[in-house]
């Protein structure tokens, strides 16, 4: 009797461990996406001092479009970290797909480039296409998701110019959902409710 007594608890003890083992490692299939550094983050472009002692480094996670947990990293203004941390937070536990997110600096600070590879991006120092103001991109203020399922579109323009708006296709964001819910609610403005374009990829937040 007290064999099989012992041999009842080795059995729960065994899957007690097992269960806390398969925990610990899904924990650890966490795919990272990259891995900077502040410094690595904002290099290779000229950014004013009053700007760049705004900003901060975030890492966040978040589902790709192949199911698994990913890690990337954001440069925002410190005044937008809180509630971009919540967002993916959100965006996490809802599952909505992110395709990948990485620093502006690994597409040499080029928007096109980053909007092909479909990259979700924050801090980008430029100036609003077509004009000579500086984005909210520039103030660490604005983020773009998944562009090529959300690209900016002007007239016959569509930017990135492979991007596709539809509302029926994953990692796309529509007029009331519970993302753009999300974004609102803590003060930003959501690029697909303007007027004479629609940027269907692009939150931003006044400074």
């Amino acid at each position: 009797m007290k064999f099989l007594i012992i041999l009842v608890y080795l059995f729960i003890q065994t899957n007690n461990f097992q269960i806390i083992l398969e925990k610990t490692t899904h924990k650890q299939e966490i795919i990272l996406d990259c891995n900077y550094t502040f410094e690595e983050a904002i290099k290779g472009i000229e950014i004013p001092n009053s700007i760049s002692k705004q900003l901060t480094l975030i890492s966040v996670e978040y589902y790709s479009f192949d199911d698994r947990l990913h890690k990337g990293q954001l440069v925002v203004n410190k005044k937008a970290a809180k509630d971009i941390e919540e967002i993916f937070n959100f965006i996490k536990e809802s599952k909505f797909p992110i395709a990948k997110v990485i620093p502006a600096v690994k597409f040499n600070w080029d928007d096109d480039a980053s909007m092909n590879d479909n990259n979700t991006v924050a801090f980008n120092y430029r100036k609003v296409k077509g004009s000579k103001v500086l984005s909210a991109h520039s103030y660490g203020m604005a983020i773009d998701i998944n562009p090529l399922q959300n690209p900016h579109i002007k007239g016959k323009v569509i930017q990135p110019a492979q991007g596709k708006y539809n509302v029926n296709a994953s990692g796309t964001i529509i007029r009331d959902s519970k993302l753009v819910k999300e974004f609102v609610k803590r003060g930003w403005q959501w690029g697909g409710r303007w007027k004479s374009s629609k940027d269907y990829q692009h939150f931003e937040k006044k400074n």
